[in-house]
């Protein structure tokens, strides 16, 4: 039996390269002549440029950004074929605060980040989006790129408060000539019900009262950026808008066009071509949940793997989706460490728990003919 396996980063425990061998390890004591291949996945969050990097080749260039809370981290950009990738999660990503401080945490560096690839001459820029601790609209991206207003742009989502004017002309000065995408992991937009702030502001720690107060200060810096008319406020409403805290507002206020981050990813390894050569597609995420559908890696691989006539199986910490959505996603069958092992080890020991679940999986798709 010939077995993709392109899972996500796994959470915090895993990165997805990690995941795929812990996946083939697990299930190679199974089958050990099943033929496995490894596609490691992302969706613009967490892992992005190691996943292109291991699939377009091309250099790395290291460079000092401030992290969300002010303190100095590295960032790896890629540079291939005229090209600079950008991971936001490696400047501003949840793995980078503790304690938690969304009201004042900053997407600077990440500006930063990108002012060093277009430094170094690159005229095509993508940057990719997810797994951010920050919800500042990406107005610390902008200050960093040269951006101007009257209140500070750099000081998180409070520091935006009594916000009424905006300059972004040398911030747009810089991309006179260069072709910026957004490779964003969802498709929300940026204000209301269904917007970055309440979608995902409970996970970078904001309270409910937090959530209502960040969302007026957002619908605020929006007037200052855009205007106040319906019309001129459209970007905020555009898709891809609220990906990583609003940061892919930012990124359209300055000419960028968004793309789905596992599409683009899925293009760069090829991974159209390599489900058709197989009989099986495994992925997997930490947790497999509801927001697994918004342009995230198990619905972009099940989606490749359908297209292709493949199954499409996945391996996950959770599973908390139910059988009926899961093959609405084009999933045929899903599967939990904390099921198989239980929560704590499936986080204390997470390698060898995917590999046991693997194993365990193993045995019902690729049964051998002694059992």
């Amino acid at each position: 039996m010939k077995v993709l396996v392109a899972p996500d980063a796994f959470g915090g425990t895993l990165t997805a390269p990690e995941a795929a061998r812990a996946i083939i390890e697990g299930w190679h004591r199974h089958a050990p002549e099943d033929e496995l291949s490894t596609a490691a996945m992302a969706d613009g969050g967490p892992g992005f440029v190691d996943v292109l990097h291991e699939g377009l080749g091309g250099e790395l260039e290291v460079v000092t950004v401030r992290g969300p809370v002010g303190v100095e981290v590295p960032v790896t950009v890629l540079h291939a074929d005229g090209t600079a990738y950008v991971e936001s999660a490696q400047a501003c990503g949840l793995h980078l605060v503790d304690p938690q401080d969304p009201l004042h945490a900053t997407t600077y560096g990440v500006g930063q980040a990108i002012a060093a690839a277009l430094d170094t001459g690159a005229r095509r820029v993508v940057v990719g989006l997810g797994g951010s601790a920050t919800n500042d609209g990406g107005a610390g991206l902008l200050a960093a790129l040269g951006a101007t207003a009257d209140v500070p742009l750099d000081a998180g989502p409070e520091g935006l408060t009594g916000v009424t004017h905006v300059d972004l002309t040398a911030a747009r000065a810089r991309f006179d000539g260069i072709e910026l995408v957004i490779a964003a992991d969802v498709d929300v937009t940026l204000l209301g019900m269904f917007g970055a702030t309440k979608t995902f502001g409970p996970q970078k720690g904001l309270t409910d009262e937090q959530i209502i107060a960040v969302d007026g200060i957002l619908d605020r810096f929006v007037d200052a950026t855009c205007g106040p008319t319906p019309a001129e406020r459209r970007t905020a409403d555009a898709k891809g808008a609220g990906a990583a805290g609003g940061l892919g507002f930012a990124l359209m206020l300055l000419g960028g066009r968004v793309v789905s981050g596992i599409e683009l990813v899925a293009e760069a390894v090829g991974l159209t071509t390599q489900a058709g050569d197989h009989d099986l597609v495994v992925t997997g995420e930490g947790a497999y949940d509801f927001s697994s559908r918004a342009g995230k890696v198990v619905f972009g691989v099940a989606a490749v793997a359908g297209a292709a006539a493949r199954p499409c199986i996945v391996l996950a910490g959770q599973v908390l989706v139910g059988s009926r959505e899961m093959r609405a996603m084009g999933v045929e069958s899903a599967y939990a460490m904390a099921d198989l092992v239980g929560v704590e080890a499936a986080m204390t020991e997470p390698y060898e728990s995917l590999a046991a679940l693997a194993e365990r999986v193993a045995r019902t798709w690729s049964p051998r003919d002694e059992e």
